[in-house]
């Protein structure tokens, strides 16, 4: 139902080179969208697009950007704006995870969890706003997280930023619901990624591809409807 549904669309996936962005971007690409990523490698990226655009007739480019830089979001959104000639949906994916206790959190890891989860959204959508309202309108997804309902101990920073982000997506969704801005945060629960260090492969997690399919589905709903917030879990979890 949902293979060309896209089709003359833009999107933007940030942190598309792996995990649930890349997955996000495939389906996005698959539904007929052309599609730009980014990440903060080069080689990344560029192995991302190769992957992307093998099957025919899609459109799928890449460019370095590190979401924490203001400047280089405003460079990623230009470069968009270039090779795609605009925007229409935005995912604002790009996140980090450092699970320490409190009193074990540097200062570095503090900022990077804060500015990359939470600040880099924000430089995101800022970019993307004007451009979505100077085209009648867009659908902006924020990839948060069950953590950012369900503190836990060693999630200081990263609890911090998701709940600061849901409060953001809401904010957002209010203040731009009549400039036809729709915006959704998904929020799942433990993700089958290598997301954060030492998680290993189970089949009893979320597949990324399962969050990718939720993106199309708050896509695919009529304008006059706005699915504001998604919680995933897993149907099985480990006991």
């Amino acid at each position: 139902m949902h293979n060309t549904f896209l089709t003359g669309r833009n999107a933007v996936v940030t942190g598309g080179t792996r995990g649930i962005g890349f997955a996000i971007a495939e389906a996005l690409a698959g539904a007929g969208a052309a599609v730009a990523i980014c990440g903060r490698s080069q080689a990344g990226v560029d192995h991302a697009v190769r992957q992307l655009t093998k099957p025919p007739a899609r459109k799928v480019v890449g460019k370095i950007a590190d979401v924490r830089s203001s400047t280089e979001v405003a460079d990623l959104f230009a470069f968009v704006d270039r090779e795609l000639g605009g925007v229409d949906i935005l995912v604002n994916n790009a996140g980090v995870g450092i699970f320490k206790s409190t009193a074990d959190l540097s200062i570095a890891e503090w900022q990077m969890t804060l500015e990359t989860n939470l600040s880099g959204v924000f430089y995101c959508c800022r970019e993307a706003l004007g451009r979505l309202k100077n085209r009648g309108g867009g659908y902006i997804i924020n990839i948060s997280s069950l953590a950012g309902k369900n503190a836990f101990a060693g999630g200081a920073a990263y609890n911090a930023s998701k709940f600061g982000l849901n409060g953001f997506s809401e904010a957002m969704m209010l203040d731009h619901r009549y400039d036809n801005v729709r915006v959704t945060h998904i929020m799942p629960g433990s993700v089958d990624t290598e997301f954060s260090p030492g998680s290993a492969k189970t089949d009893w997690k979320i597949s990324p591809e399962d969050v990718a399919e939720i993106a199309l589905a708050v896509l695919r709903m009529p304008e006059r409807t706005l699915v504001s917030r998604v919680e995933v879990r897993p149907s099985r979890p480990r006991k």
